[in-house]
Order: structure tokens, then C-alpha cells, then sequence
């Protein structure tokens, strides 16, 4: 018998009460429900399909195997999207020659709002962001903006404004305090919007940025 895939928090949870049980349908329509998303969210953090089918496939057998000790303290699309993500920045830094570390591990002792640093290039769009969301090559030149940021910044942007997850939702799936997710956020968000108005910014209409006065 198959079971159709959630619709809402309160199905998904019925699903994953019955698969702890042993119900093999329900699991299968939790993992259904997800797998696309996983394999999303993998290839855009490893940046290769080959590693993004090696990921959704480490998560599901993740989930697998642990789905027993799932405590349900967050929904299990943050519990699966955090399984994803670590799986994702494993592959990353195995395949870069970097040790293996947590991301609450990489957290700046002293990261804040005032450490932002104000972008370098500043101008108005030529063409509205409807007009660009047409063009052909807007989707690979916001692919290789992502590229460019580093791995805390572009997991952040990716869960929160590609994912669609809630800032309390991407800080518990990386541990990490809403704080922290929101300046990352913003780092982001500032860095990519630099990048993309280096292409689609109008140089006729360039702004300086202005240095902030020290105070007295």
C-alpha cells in the first residue's frame, strides 16, 4: 500500500510516529517527500551532481538508521536538512583536503553586526529583478555567485532563502544561535548582491561608498 506524501507539519509527524513504529509505507512517503529537496540543497552546496546523489544517498541511509533516536524536538524536514548538510560539507572538505569540523566550530567568538563590512560596489539595476529573473543567464551567474561564498555563508543563504526555512529553523539545523545565523545572513545577502550588481548594476549610476565617521 502506498501513502500519499505530507501536506502539513501535523501529517509529516503522523508519518514519522507510524515509520518509527515499522510502518514501511510511511516511511517511504517521508523519504518521498524529501529526496528532491535533499538532492537540491546537496547539489548546490557540493556543486556537482556525482556529490549530490552521494549525499541524498548518505542522508536517506542516515535517516535509516537513525530514525529510531529522532527525538521530534525540531520538525523532521530541519532534522533531515541538517543530516543533508553536514553530509554535504563532509564531501566538501574530504574533497578540498580539510579536516572534518562542525560548523558551531567555525563560529567567529566575536561575529556581529558591526564586523559587516560594507560593500565595495553600489549602484542601481538597469533592469528590474522581474526583468532578470528572464534573462537565461541570471540562473548560472547566481549559481556562481553562491560558488564564491564560502561554506558557513552559503549554507546559511541557501537554507533560509533558497530552502525556505526560518531563521530558528536553519539555527537548530546547524546548531547554531539565531543570532549568528542572522549576521551570516546578512553577510551573505551583502556579498551576493555585490557580486550580482557588478553584472547587472548600471556604471552610470555607481555610487562611492562613504566611510562612517569615527566618533569623537
Amino acid at each position: 500500500m502506498t501513502i500519499d506524501a505530507p501536506t502539513n507539519k501535523t501529517d509529516e509527524a503522523e508519518l514519522v510516529r507510524r515509520a518509527k513504529a515499522g510502518d514501511l509505507a510511511a516511511f517511504e512517503a517521508l523519504v518521498t517527500s524529501h529526496e528532491r529537496r535533499v538532492y537540491t540543497l546537496a547539489r548546490r552546496i557540493t556543486g556537482n551532481d556525482h556529490d549530490a546523489e552521494d549525499v541524498t544517498q548518505q542522508t536517506l541511509l542516515s535517516v535509516v538508521e537513525n530514525l529510531s533516536g529522532f527525538r521530534e524536538e525540531a520538525s523532521f524536514s530541519t532534522w533531515i536538512q541538517r543530516i543533508a548538510t553536514y553530509a554535504a560539507l563532509k564531501v566538501l572538505r574530504k574533497r578540498n583536503g580539510l579536516p572534518t569540523v562542525s560548523l558551531e566550530e567555525q563560529t567567529e567568538p566575536q561575529e556581529g553586526y558591526d564586523t559587516v563590512a560594507h560593500p565595495e560596489y553600489i549602484a542601481d539595476w538597469r533592469e528590474s529583478p522581474e526583468q532578470l529573473v528572464g534573462r537565461n543567464e541570471t540562473a548560472r551567474l547566481i549559481d556562481e555567485a553562491l560558488s564564491e561564498l564560502d561554506d558557513k555563508h552559503r549554507v546559511i543563504f541557501l537554507l533560509r532563502d533558497v530552502q525556505g526555512l526560518s531563521v530558528k529553523e536553519t539555527a537548530e539545523a546547524l546548531g547554531l544561535s539565531e543570532a549568528n545565523v542572522k549576521v551570516r545572513l546578512l553577510r551573505a545577502r551583502l556579498q551576493l548582491r555585490e557580486r550580482l550588481t557588478q553584472e547587472f548594476g548600471d556604471p552610470a549610476r555607481r555610487f562611492e561608498p562613504h566611510r562612517h565617521e569615527e566618533p569623537l
